[in-house]
């Protein structure tokens, strides 16, 4: 069961900055967040960004990455960066539903006019590498989506946008970096709990997540 905003309002960043707090995401122009009866398996997670520190894993992916260019771009429309995400797709999650994207489908899970919404291009020289969906809210960055060359996965570029915008809060002074929702028996959501210290959205209110 999902628990949607109303559509009928325009959730704005401030509105939207509100609503993060208590554990909703967008998806495209919908703001949402689960509400299943007997189950809270889907936990929103947050970084604080002045406690957290890398590993030595992290410290090697950052180093491996620092050939990389990151530009801000406009959150539109791009055919380049959707033929890298229908390759992403196709080769990431083959047979999930979501391997054949149009570019409909693709506008309308990433695009969001009505929050300051940014695309964040990796590139090595003029090659695009990836591209991190990030939504800039009051009190931090929500990282919306990366995807990413799947022939540059021993880069770990997903890893590495993460690690960036971790850096890119710290820069701008703003405390959170949101990742979304962790579920707990969801191999491919299993990354989020590399990012320590974290908090997580439980029983009403943020906590520092303890195991």
């Amino acid at each position: 069961m999902t628990l949607f905003a109303d559509p009928s309002v325009c959730v704005n960043t401030d509105l939207y900055s509100e609503l993060i707090q208590y554990g909703f995401r967008r998806s495209g122009t919908h703001v949402y967040r689960p509400r299943c009866p007997m189950c809270d398996a889907c936990i929103p997670i947050r970084i604080p960004v002045d406690n957290f520190a890398t590993s030595r894993s992290q410290r090697r992916v950052w180093k491996r990455n620092q050939d990389l260019s990151i530009t801000a771009v406009a959150a539109e429309y791009n055919d380049e960066h959707f033929q890298l995400y229908r390759h992403y797709m196709s080769t990431r999650h083959a047979g999930g539903g979501m391997d054949t994207p149009e570019p409909e489908k693709y506008s309308e899970f990433l695009i969001n006019p009505y929050i300051d919404a940014r695309f964040y291009e990796f590139r090595l020289n003029r090659q695009l590498l990836a591209v991190a969906a990030v939504d800039m809210l009051n009190d931090g960055i929500s990282a919306v989506y990366t995807f990413f060359d799947p022939a540059e996965s021993a880069r770990s570029l997903g890893g590495m946008a993460i690690l960036w915008q971790i850096e890119e809060a710290r820069r701008l002074n703003i405390p959170y970096v949101y990742l979304g929702y962790g579920i707990t028996e969801c191999q491919k959501m299993a990354y989020k709990d590399q990012y320590r210290t974290f908090e997580v959205f439980q029983e009403g209110h943020w906590q520092i997540y303890e195991k």
